[in-house]
This record gives C-alpha cells, sequence and structure tokens, in this order.
C-alpha cells in the first residue's frame, strides 16, 4: 500500500528555506572559488612576474652601464670606471640571480633567462672567481658586442615577461567580472526564490483562509450551499475538510429541525381547526345561548387561536421556501399601484397609533415583473414592522424610484420609520428565521420570521433586500427589482 505524502506548512517552508540556503551557500562557494584564483593570480604577478620585469629592467640598465664604463675607461683610462664597471656588473648577477631563483620555484624547463646565464658564465674566467674587486687591472672587460647582445635576449625576455603580465591581467578581470557574474545571479535567484517562495506561501495560506472566511459568511447569512473547495494536503485542507464536515452536520440538522417545524404544524392545524370552528359555533349560539361574559372571553380564545394559526402559518411558509417550494406567477404590475393598495390596507393599524404613512412616488416608474400576491406580503410585512416599532404620532415613509446602482434599470422600494433602529453588529441577522432585535423581545410579540420570509419572495423575484438602521434614529428597510423594458 502505498503511501500518501502530506506536504504540511512546516515541510513547504523547510523546503523553502533549504533552497534559499542551498542558493545562498552555493553562490558562496562560486565566490570562494573565484577569489582564491583571483589571489593566485595576484600572488603570481605580484611576487614573479612583477619582479621579473623589475629586475630586467635593472639588468638592462646594468648592462648599459657597464657599457658606458667601459667606453670611459677605454677613453680616459681612470680607473674609478673599472670600479663603476664591477658595480654594474654585481648588480646585473644579482638580477639576473633573482630571475632564475623566481623561474625555479614555477618549475619551468630551460628559457631565455637560463640561456642568457649559460653564456654570461661562459665569458667569466675558468676558475669561475669573475672580477676582482680589490685589483681593477685584473677585470675582465666584456665584448660591446656581447653586451648589446645581452640587451636584445633581455629585452626579448622582458617583452615575453610582458605578454605573460597582459594576459594574467584578463584573467584576472575575466574571474573578476565572473566572480560579480556569480554573485549578482545568486543574488538575483535568492531574491527571486524569495519572492516566488514568499508568494506560494502566501497564496497557499491566503487562499483557503479566503475561502474560509466566504463559507463562515455563508453559513452566518443564508447556510452553506456548497463545501468550499481547497485541495492542498496541508493543515489548511485538514481544516477545510473539518469544515465542510460541520457544515453538512448544520445544514442536515437544519433539515432535520425544518422537517420537525413543518410536520409539528400540520399535526397542530387539525386540532386547531376543530377547536376553532367549536369556538365559533358556542360564539354563534349554535349549541345554545350565552351570557356577555361568556362571550368575551369566546371572542379572546378565538383571536388567540387566529394568532397561533398565522404562527403556523408563517412556520409552513418558511419550511415551504427553505425546501425550494416557492412558486410564482409574475407579470407586469405598477408600482404605484402595489405600493398604494398595501398602505390602504395598513391604514387602519395606522391610524390607530397616530401614526402618518406617506408615499413618495418618483414620476415615470416602470412596471416591474412580480407576483402581486407574495410581492405584497413583503411590503405588508416591511410597513406592518415599521407602524409596529414606530412611536404614535410619527410618520413613516414609503418611497419608490428607480435604481442604476447595479448597472441596470431596477425600482427601489423602501419603508423608513423613526423607531428605536438596529445595532450596527446585528444587521447581518435581521433577515435570519427566528431572529428578533435585542432592543424589541420583551417588548413586541412575534417570531421573527416576516423578514425572513420577504427576503425568500424577492430573491426569488430576482430582486435583493436590504436594511439601513442607526440605534435612535429609526431604520430602513427596502428592496430591488428588475424593471420591465418598455418596448
Amino acid at each position: 500500500m502505498r503511501m500518501k505524502i502530506r506536504f504540511g506548512i512546516m515541510i513547504k517552508l523547510f523546503v523553502w528555506y533549504f533552497a534559499m540556503v542551498f542558493i545562498f551557500y552555493a553562490t558562496i562557494l562560486v565566490l570562494f572559488v573565484d577569489i582564491r584564483q583571483i589571489v593566485s593570480i595576484s600572488e603570481n604577478l605580484v611576487n614573479k612576474n612583477y619582479k621579473i620585469s623589475s629586475a630586467s629592467k635593472k639588468m638592462i640598465e646594468s648592462l648599459l652601464w657597464m657599457e658606458e664604463s667601459q667606453n670611459k675607461y677605454d677613453l680616459l683610462k681612470k680607473q674609478d670606471y673599472k670600479q663603476y664597471f664591477i658595480s654594474a656588473q654585481r648588480e646585473f648577477e644579482r638580477n639576473l640571480e633573482e630571475i632564475l631563483v623566481l623561474r625555479t620555484r614555477e618549475g619551468t624547463a630551460e628559457d631565455p633567462w637560463d640561456r642568457l646565464y649559460q653564456h654570461y658564465r661562459a665569458q667569466l674566467p675558468q676558475s669561475g672567481e669573475g672580477l676582482d674587486e680589490e685589483e681593477p687591472s685584473k677585470v675582465l672587460w666584456i665584448p660591446e658586442a656581447i653586451l648589446n647582445d645581452w640587451v636584445q635576449r633581455i629585452s626579448k625576455a622582458r617583452a615575453s615577461n610582458e605578454l605573460a603580465i597582459e594576459s594574467e591581467m584578463r584573467t584576472l578581470t575575466d574571474r573578476g567580472r565572473m566572480a560579480v557574474r556569480w554573485g549578482f545571479l545568486g543574488l538575483g535567484f535568492s531574491v527571486l526564490l524569495g519572492l516566488m517562495g514568499g508568494i506560494f506561501l502566501t497564496h497557499s495560506m491566503v487562499r483557503p483562509l479566503r475561502e474560509l472566511r466566504k463559507g463562515i459568511r455563508d453559513i452566518s447569512h443564508e447556510g452553506l450551499r456548497e463545501p468550499i473547495g481547497i485541495t492542498s494536503k496541508d493543515e489548511f485542507g485538514e481544516l477545510a475538510g473539518a469544515f465542510n464536515e460541520m457544515a453538512v452536520r448544520l445544514k442536515e440538522e437544519e433539515r432535520m429541525r425544518s422537517d420537525f417545524v413543518s410536520m409539528l404544524s400540520h399535526e397542530i392545524r387539525t386540532p386547531l381547526t376543530s377547536i376553532r370552528e367549536s369556538v365559533n359555533l358556542i360564539v354563534e349560539e349554535v349549541m345554545g345561548e350565552i351570557n356577555d361574559r361568556q362571550r368575551r372571553f369566546l371572542q379572546i380564545a378565538s383571536s388567540e387561536i387566529e394568532r397561533i394559526s398565522d404562527l403556523l402559518n408563517h412556520l409552513l411558509q418558511v419550511s415551504r421556501l427553505e425546501a425550494g417550494g416557492l412558486r410564482i406567477h409574475p407579470v407586469p404590475i405598477s408600482p404605484s399601484h402595489f405600493v398604494t393598495g398595501s398602505i390602504d390596507r395598513l391604514a387602519p393599524a395606522a391610524e390607530a397609533k397616530g401614526i402618518l404613512v406617506s408615499p413618495q412616488m418618483a414620476p415615470n416608474l416602470p412596471r416591474v415583473m412580480a407576483d402581486a400576491e407574495h410581492l405584497q406580503q413583503v411590503m405588508l410585512n416591511l410597513i406592518g414592522n415599521a407602524i409596529k416599532f414606530s412611536p404614535a404620532g410619527t410618520e413613516i415613509l414609503v418611497r419608490v424610484d428607480r435604481d442604476f446602482a447595479e448597472g441596470s434599470d431596477r425600482v427601489r422600494f423602501s419603508v423608513s420609520d423613526a423607531g428605536p433602529g438596529i445595532p450596527e453588529k446585528e444587521l447581518s441577522m435581521v433577515f435570519h428565521k427566528y431572529y428578533r432585535a435585542s432592543g424589541v423581545r420583551k417588548q413586541m410579540d412575534g417570531v421573527g420570521l416576516g423578514l425572513s420570509i420577504s427576503k425568500h419572495i424577492v430573491e426569488a423575484h430576482g430582486g435583493s433586500i436590504w436594511v439601513e438602521s442607526q440605534v435612535g434614529r429609526g431604520s430602513t428597510f427596502g428592496f430591488t427589482l428588475p424593471a420591465v423594458s418598455e418596448e
């Protein structure tokens, strides 16, 4: 059975770090080799070639001085010139020996310097004693032709050494350029690898975090419809898998709750209907006469039964909406007639609290495609909530205008009240089922299903619903619907 290798975050960081360290030390190694060669070439130039060049130059000067001293002696016959000749010859010998030592260290075969030395030794006395500084009269004069020949030989050897110096300098320059090139390449690769590794690691971390954040927001707003897709095998992939498992379990539990509420509502409706009909029969005195006190209590019971029946209807409607059971039949309707009809239906409730509901219609509004019955339920819910939460004697504004903000022609409906407002941190939750604002939970009846139902209906029409609110300054609920293009 083949084992799967899991590239975790620590392994990715280690590989990235190891690659950067490898490039860094490889660059250092190449630079070290190049610098050692540069140092070796520099030492060779300083300790050999330049010394040979300097010594050969002095040898030529010594030979010229020997020739000049010999000519002056022949002309003036002064013993001092013999001494000058001896000094120059000693200087010549010393520089020649220095060059021979340098050439011997190099380990080269016989070269012009060796031949020059052999030729020079041939000009000395057989005893090998050379010159006699104490008796200048025994000085061995060297013929001028031989001195000139030595000058030419030294000049050629010196020129050859200069060429060697030039070649070494070119090699030194090439090595220096190579070292700089490899240094910049190593630096460039390190920077590139650092950027690419940083981008890769950042992407591998930010992308799953972004997907997780999106999934969490989807769950908090409308539930996770699809599992988040993360293909990485690291810890983020495991976290995504755990998140998807949690989302599936939450969805399953939500479905079970919805099924339970639907089943319970169906089971309660049948006996509730029997109770309501029985109460109505008693109120209508079908089963005998009742007094005023009995009638008053029966009417209270009938009102409470109606309230429970409405609650059950809302629960069943939410269950159908969540199961995708909403069927709309859109037709072109006039926004102004639709809104005016909704205001008229709620006029008695507004008048009972002394609230003025004022419509504000923009001119030349296009029609919208909507199911009038379902859409009126949305408007009745928004206006009804505004009346419920607005203080007595205030005004509610119902606006209808055109909206081009989303890149298409749409009609915007909004209802603004002067109620207590909703805290900002709760705005994203007002369209969740069973949610009720913290400031009105103990003051108003209801189970928090109206806005959730309205959201499903508006979205089924291809629109969007929204809310704006500030605590103490009221709230504005609204929705937008696509306009019908007039041809």
